[in-house]
């Protein structure tokens, strides 16, 4: 699987319920919850061959939303760097119950980027 490092723009929106995922989408065995974070932020896409790309890293595992017009959801491995702090033990994060996010329909102008608002559920798990 790849490694990703990813920085998310994080603000609590309240609490987050459990969901029901893919099975593919699901940590490991030896890996169990250690916090759930309400998020919202945006996706970044640039506008290449006149076509919208989404400009980020990719994950290896992904599966549609549930709903139409939401961001697919799936599951990142981690890869610690810098000191000893809150997520530094963190193995694995699911990002589920997404809301938005999707590219901008139609066409567009060679390099114009578009900032898409979403908002989603990122559960983060650790080792047992």
């Amino acid at each position: 699987m790849k490694r990703l490092s990813i920085v998310l723009p994080i603000l609590a929106a309240g609490c987050a319920s459990a969901v029901q995922v893919p099975e593919n989408l699901n940590p490991g065995a030896n890996e169990s919850l250690a916090l759930v974070v309400p998020a919202k932020g945006v996706q970044v896409y640039e506008c290449r061959d006149g076509k919208w790309a989404f400009v980020a890293p990719e994950a290896e595992q992904r599966a549609d939303a549930p709903a139409a017009g939401n961001i697919p959801w799936l599951l990142l491995g981690t890869k610690s760097v810098g000191s000893a702090g809150t997520f530094s033990k963190v193995t694995s994060i699911q990002r589920v119950a997404t809301v938005g996010g999707v590219a901008p329909v139609g066409g567009c102008a060679q390099g114009a980027q578009a900032r898409v608002d979403y908002t989603a559920d990122y559960y983060f798990f650790s080792a047992k």
